[in-house]
């Protein structure tokens, strides 16, 4: 058996080699490594596949967070709600711009944001709402952009784990996540599904408007050299980077269809278990792109299990182990334990097993039985 990795981006470079390679070959020989026409073809190549008007490429995902914050020019003290359990870099940008995070709770089943929590959170200083398309499921858009839409919220999607999934609104129209709201940012870092050799993200935008002072941010302000014209940063993808997106690009759907296949696998051999909780996810749409695949561990020693795992160099991981609400950056005394029932539970039993693209059957039984094995001792 092949050694198991969280992520196998080597088994996955060798099935793309050959293209990565000469890829980054004409970039070193033609030395356009900012700002070249390799960015600006992947740029149109993800406008198209997404189905939006603009992509505009930056460092990070994180980055892309801040510099769509940034567009829509809001003021300190202004409240941007978003959701308690995701990763630090949702809420940190809003900090950094001296906003207000306003953290709500999720939903148990998909773990994403919860519409009613959102809803209980608004207040006259709300100003945005952050989705999270938490471990690749697309957040409850239709709800969001109407809920948005009654206050004058904007919303910006954080599609940093989701690219490539599908949202199908109750009329039937099926949109890409990231193409909904006014703005929404993504990340290339190379663990995830379309992922970079290094870091870089991207901010997408059906809007003209915001299209034209995101792209003068991303360049320290300047749609003229020298003349700055709103404050900006210094954030781009570098060409070598858009090089190895453009190969990945045309592939993502395949990378994205054998990570649910693998899930179904893990679903199939772990989902009677009465330890266990898998994943909720539709079976015929393409709502959930499994960046991570976790189950919920109840009844059980969740701790114990992951030490079980590693011990067999079957590698696993919490995502994420501590609630945003009680990091000691984001203390805030209007938050009460009470608002956060479902995010203080997960926190206790979530566990994400290998996910990636290049699993094999062996690979998945032998983890499946592992954990089968450990809970019925």
């Amino acid at each position: 058996m092949r050694k198991i990795q969280m992520v196998d981006l080597k088994s996955q470079y060798e099935g793309i080699k050959d293209a990565v390679n000469k890829g980054i070959q004409e970039i070193l020989e033609n030395t356009t490594f900012i700002n070249g026409p390799e960015v600006h073809r992947f740029q149109a190549n993800l406008e198209q596949y997404l189905g939006v008007k603009h992509v505009i490429p930056c460092a990070n995902g994180t980055d892309a967070l801040q510099i769509a914050m940034m567009a829509l020019d809001l003021k300190p003290g202004d409240e941007v709600i978003t959701a308690d359990f995701t990763f630090a870099a949702t809420v940190e940008v809003i900090a950094l711009l001296q906003l207000t995070p306003v953290l709500v709770d999720v939903d148990p089943d998909t773990f994403n944001i919860s519409v009613e929590a959102i809803r209980k959170a608004i207040t006259p200083k709300t100003k945005a709402i952050v989705p999270v398309h938490l471990f690749g499921q697309v957040a409850p858009m239709e709800e969001i952009m109407k809920l948005a839409q009654e206050h004058g919220l904007y919303v910006i999607e954080d599609d940093a784990q989701g690219i490539g999934a599908d949202y199908v609104f109750s009329d039937g129209t099926v949109k890409k996540a990231g193409s909904i709201g006014q703005l929404a940012a993504t990340s290339f870092f190379p663990s995830k599904n379309l992922g970079c050799y290094g870091d870089g993200g991207a901010i997408f935008t059906n809007d003209d408007d915001l299209a034209h002072t995101i792209r003068g941010i991303v360049n320290h302000g300047m749609y003229e050299r020298y003349h700055h014209d709103v404050v900006g940063v210094n954030s781009r993808l570098d060409s070598i980077q858009a090089a190895v997106l453009n190969v990945k690009l045309p592939l993502l759907d395949t990378y994205n269809i054998a990570r649910k296949k693998a899930a179904k696998q893990y679903t199939a051999a772990l989902a009677n278990h009465p330890n266990i909780i898998t994943p909720v996810f539709s079976e015929t749409e393409n709502s959930h792109v499994f960046h991570q695949y976790t189950l919920r561990i109840v009844d059980a020693d969740r701790n114990a299990l992951m030490q079980h795992l590693l011990s067999l160099d079957i590698p696993c991981a919490i995502y994420y182990p501590i609630p945003l609400h009680k990091q000691k950056a984001y203390l805030d005394a209007r938050y009460k334990e009470s608002d956060f029932p479902v995010t203080n539970q997960l926190v206790q039993e979530v566990l994400s097993l290998p996910m990636h693209s290049e699993l094999d059957d062996e690979q998945i039984g032998f983890i499946t039985q592992s954990i089968l094995a450990f809970l019925t001792k």
